[in-house]
């Protein structure tokens, strides 16, 4: 369905400045030069099958101490013609990227940052940033230190369907902020048929950080953080329980964080108990709402409106529809990363989801400090 009048021109002038914005940026012609850290993340069958034939992109080594692991991947993919390295400072010294995506365990991600630092290497990992704010925060201070961009990738980044939303909440379209509700999460990791390799560490609270709390409550604190445009929370209150525990013995699989604003509240559902799979979004507003479906619609109901609309959103302008695309524009062209992927951002996110921990462990609301 088209969309009327006033937000029409809202979503579409929107659109045109995010287009203007990627037309700035210088297109250099050259493929990034990109190295592979870790195979034990399962997010990396999606990376092989979605970029792995793209010309603007040369995966130039992959690093993988398991090398057991490193030959199934390897007959898996067409990928024989890739050097594979026992370590990442082999693989720096000697296959030279320009930035690494990087597929370990979330424990891992501060030492491959730290690493690549020193290299001078550029990091995109996958979400979320650390297993603590501490570890965030040496991740950022390597990352200054060593004149490299960090960045997160999240799904829901490259989702048209969130931007769609907070171009009508900018736009004002719906009002200020007043409520923020996530849903994130699928049956659980074991029963929709996670590799060995990935459940060991994303079960394991040491290297995952949690379980559904760090797992998927990172979707919602990602986003929020987005739509605040930066602002930290007040307040973070959590609950946390193992509905599973025959099944996930060591970390919670189901998580709820409310966060309080000076004049907002977010609502992250996190979990491994949904009926089906879901990563959506409830973005109220003072005079309206939008309601996200999938990766492209939304349901929007403004102030004057008795019903409400299925609003399809616009194709992400480049470099802003994918991963690569991004990392590219990062690396090559110069582009400021900012928003859901920017590593400012993620900071933020783990120090919701650290205090969430402290939260649901200590069962009381937690009083972020004014200024981190």
């Amino acid at each position: 369905m088209r969309i009327p009048g006033l937000l029409l021109i809202m979503v579409s002038l929107s659109a045109s400045i995010t287009s203007a914005q990627a037309k700035t940026q210088t297109k250099d012609p050259r493929p990034l030069r990109v190295g592979v850290v870790g195979l034990v993340h399962d997010h990396i069958h999606g990376f092989f099958r979605q970029f792995l034939h793209r010309t603007d992109m040369e995966i130039v080594g992959i690093a993988e101490p398991d090398q057991d692991l490193a030959r199934r991947i390897a007959a898996t993919y067409p990928i024989k013609d890739v050097p594979f390295f026992r370590s990442l400072d082999e693989m720096l010294d000697k296959a030279h990227p320009q930035a690494v995506v990087t597929y370990t365990s979330t424990y891992d991600h501060r030492k491959v940052v730290e690493t690549c630092a020193r290299h001078g290497v550029h990091v995109m990992m996958e979400k979320p940033l650390a297993v603590s704010l501490e570890d965030a925060l040496a991740i950022q201070k390597a990352a200054a230190e060593g004149h490299i961009q960090v960045l997160v990738n999240y799904e829901t980044t490259w989702y048209a369907s969130n931007h769609a939303a907070y171009d009508l909440l900018k736009a004002g379209a719906i009002g200020d902020l007043r409520k923020f509700v996530a849903h994130d999460g699928h049956r659980g990791p074991k029963e929709i048929g996670c590799s060995a390799d990935f459940l060991k560490w994303l079960t394991d609270p040491k290297l995952n950080g949690a379980g559904a709390l760090f797992d998927f409550g990172c979707y919602g604190a990602d986003l929020v953080t987005w739509m605040m445009d930066g602002q930290r929370p007040q307040t973070v209150t959590a609950v946390t329980q193992q509905i599973k525990p025959d099944v996930y013995p060591k970390v919670d699989d189901e998580a709820t964080i409310v966060l309080t604003y000076p004049h907002a509240q977010a609502i992250l559902q996190a979990s491994w108990n949904w009926p089906f799979d879901r990563k959506d979004i409830e973005v109220y507003g003072r005079t309206g709402y939008a309601i996200t479906v999938g990766r492209d619609n939304l349901r929007v109901r403004e102030q004057g409106n008795t019903k409400e609309r299925m609003v399809e959103g616009k194709p992400l302008a480049a470099p802003n529809e994918d991963q690569i695309s991004y990392l590219r524009a990062v690396v090559l062209d110069g582009l400021q990363p900012h928003g859901l992927s920017a590593l400012d951002t993620n900071v933020t996110v783990m120090e919701i989801l650290d205090a969430a921990r402290r939260s649901a462990k200590e069962g009381k609301t937690i009083r972020l400090p004014e200024h981190r």
